[in-house]
């Protein structure tokens, strides 16, 4: 962490999965333990997983990070690729997707305090004022993880504010055209 910042890294973000072929520290826990020393980078992860989490929980978490941060989260978010952190959890993984799109929309109703609320087919943010809010208003930049399918671009151009594109199925000359 210090080498990176001392080198003039602009950004730092972890990984999540519950289940992993190696080890895998937890993403909220890990940036929380580094913002000590990362200086004026920012912080995020890549790719949290909200279904897998659950959304409030998650935006609870997150929300704490911004503000211990001063405001340096940006937010890596996708569905996940692995059946079993799925499984572990209980939530049917033909689902991800649907489930996923309206954990977006929970996260922005929850951070941004709309006093509304969401009322979705999966979660409800009616009647939940979380405290304390992110200090980035109205909420921390949300990218979405994606390998770069033509459905993956149209989500994150429809929900998000950008596109974390995956260093694993992206060459740079894929990333332009996309």
């Amino acid at each position: 962490m210090r080498t990176a910042r001392d080198l003039g890294f602009k950004a730092i973000s972890t990984n999540n999965h519950l289940i992993y072929s190696r080890p895998w520290l937890d993403a909220p826990t890990t940036l929380a333990a580094i913002l000590s020393d990362s200086g004026n980078m920012a912080v995020g992860t890549s790719v949290i997983l909200p279904v897998v989490r659950g959304p409030v929980q998650m935006a609870k978490a997150l929300a704490a990070i911004d503000i211990l941060s001063n405001g340096r989260l940006f937010v890596g978010i996708g569905p996940g690729s692995s059946a079993r952190d799925y499984e572990i959890v209980a939530l049917n993984y033909e689902e991800r997707w649907k489930r996923f799109d309206e954990t977006i929309q929970v996260l922005r109703s929850l951070w941004s305090g709309d006093s509304i609320g969401l009322t979705g087919r999966f979660y409800s943010t009616a009647g939940i004022d979380l405290e304390p809010k992110p200090l980035q208003k109205p909420t921390p930049p949300i990218w979405i993880g994606s390998w770069g399918s033509d459905a993956g671009l149209r989500r994150v151009a429809r929900l998000d504010d950008g596109w974390l594109a995956s260093a694993y199925n992206t060459m740079p000359d894929q990333f332009a055209a996309a």
